[in-house]
C-alpha cells in the first residue's frame, strides 16, 4: 500500500460516512410532521416511535465521520473544527436537543412540555441537514483562512491555521452557492423521511400525508439541486498542480466530472435511484421509496466529495490564501497512522450486517396505533 493509495482509500471511507450520513437524516426529514396539524397526537407519536429507533445511527454517523475526518486528514479538522466552529457547535447544539427531547417530551414534570420538545426536534430537523449541507458547500466556494505549518516551532503561538474573520464559519451562509446546497439536503431529507415514514408506519392517514408532503418537496428540492449543480460544473475550481500548486481552474469541478466516468456514472445512477423513489412515494401505491432513495443519496454525495478531492483538486479550497488550500496531500496523517487505520478499517463490514441485522429486528413489525396506545415502551 502507497502513500497515494492510502490517501484516497481514506477519501473514499470519508465519502462514504458522508453519504450514510446523508441518508440516514431520513431521522430529521420525518420529525418535521410532527407540526402538520392534519395529524392526531396518536398519528404523531407513531412517527416520533418511528424516528426513535433509528435516531441513535444518524448521530452515531455523524461522530465516526467526524473521527474519521481527524484521524486521516487532521489538518482539515483543526482548520475546519478550530475555526469555523459555530457551524460545527450549532451542529451538534440540534443533536443534543434532539437526544434530550426524544428521552423526556413525554416525562412528567418536564420543564418545556411536549410541545417545546416537538419543536426542538423540527428545528433540529431543519438545521441539521443545512447546516451539513452548508459546511459540503465550501469545499467548492472556499474559507476565509490560512495555514503556516512552520508557526509550530513558535513557541509563543504554535497555531498552524488561523481563520480570517470572526464569524467563524457563519459567513458561508453569505455564499449562495453553499446556501443552495444547505437547503438541497435540507428538502433531501423532508423527502426521506416522508418515504422512511411511509414504508414503516401503518396507517393510511400518514401514507396520505407522507404522499402529499412528497409532491409539495419535490419542486424545491429539484430547483435547488439543479441550480446547485450547474453553478458547480461551471463556476471555476482550485487546481493543485503536481508540485502542490494551487491555482484557480475555469469549468474544473466538470472537468473533474469528465476525466472520472465512474464517478460520472455514480451521479446518475444516483440522481435516477432518486428520481423513480420520487415517483414511488408520490405518484403510486408503492411503499419501498426509501429502498431506492438511500442508495441513490449515498451514491450522489460520494461522487460529490469525489469531485471535490480527487484529480488533483483542493477539497478545501482558502479564498484568502490560494497555497493554504488542503488537498489529500498536503493534509492527512503519517503513512505509518493511515496504514494502521486502513486495518482497522477492515471491521467496518462486520460493524455494517450488525446495524443491517438490528434494523430488520427493529422493523420485523410496523408502527401501528394499537403498539402506541398499548405499550408502556414508547417515545
Amino acid at each position: 500500500m502507497t502513500y497515494e493509495f492510502l490517501q484516497n482509500y481514506w477519501w473514499v471511507l470519508i465519502a462514504l460516512l458522508g453519504g450514510l450520513l446523508v441518508a440516514l437524516m431520513f431521522v430529521q426529514g420525518a420529525n418535521l410532521h410532527l407540526g402538520n396539524r392534519a395529524l392526531s397526537d396518536t398519528q404523531k407519536r407513531m412517527i416520533l416511535n418511528s424516528t426513535g429507533r433509528k435516531w441513535e445511527l444518524t448521530f452515531t454517523t455523524l461522530v465516526t465521520f467526524g473521527g474519521a475526518f481527524f484521524a486521516s486528514f487532521p489538518l482539515f479538522y483543526s482548520t475546519s473544527f478550530g475555526g469555523a466552529y459555530w457551524v460545527w457547535i450549532l451542529l451538534l447544539i440540534t443533536f443534543v436537543f434532539q437526544a434530550v427531547a426524544y428521552e423526556f417530551q413525554n416525562k412528567k414534570g418536564n420543564l418545556l412540555g411536549v410541545k417545546g420538545f416537538r419543536i426542538a426536534l423540527m428545528v433540529n430537523g431543519l438545521l441539521a441537514p443545512f447546516l451539513v449541507g452548508t459546511a459540503v458547500g465550501t469545499f467548492f466556494t472556499g474559507s476565509d483562512f490560512t495555514v503556516n505549518k512552520m508557526a509550530i516551532t513558535d513557541p509563543s503561538a504554535p497555531v498552524i491555521s488561523t481563520w480570517g474573520n470572526n464569524w467563524h464559519g457563519l459567513e458561508a451562509l453569505g455564499q449562495y452557492h453553499a446556501v443552495l446546497l444547505g437547503c438541497t439536503l435540507m428538502f433531501l431529507a423532508a423527502i426521506l423521511g416522508s418515504l422512511y415514514v411511509l414504508n414503516n408506519v401503518e396507517d393510511e392517514g400518514i401514507h396520505a400525508q407522507m404522499r402529499r408532503s412528497l409532491k409539495v418537496a419535490i419542486g424545491p428540492f429539484l430547483f435547488f439541486f439543479l441550480s446547485w449543480t450547474a453553478i458547480l460544473l461551471s463556476r471555476q475550481g482550485y487546481a493543485v498542480s503536481p508540485d502542490g500548486v494551487v491555482s484557480l481552474e475555469p469549468f474544473k469541478y466538470l472537468h473533474n466530472l469528465l476525466a472520472m466516468p465512474v464517478v460520472l456514472c455514480m451521479l446518475l445512477v444516483g440522481v435516477v435511484l432518486i428520481l423513480y423513489s420520487l415517483y414511488l412515494g408520490a405518484f403510486s401505491k408503492s411503499r419501498k421509496g426509501i429502498w431506492f432513495a438511500m442508495p441513490g443519496t449515498v451514491l450522489v454525495v460520494m461522487s460529490v466529495f469525489f469531485l471535490a478531492g480527487f484529480n488533483g483538486t483542493a477539497y478545501y479550497p482558502s479564498c484568502t490564501d490560494l497555497q493554504s488550500s488542503l488537498y489529500l496531500d498536503n493534509s492527512c496523517s503519517s503513512y505509518f497512522t493511515l496504514k494502521v487505520m486502513a486495518c482497522v478499517s477492515l471491521l467496518i463490514p462486520f460493524v455494517v450486517a450488525y446495524i443491517a441485522f438490528a434494523w430488520h429486528q427493529m422493523d420485523k413489525k410496523k408502527i401501528t396505533a394499537e403498539e402506541i396506545e398499548g405499550t408502556p415502551h414508547k417515545y
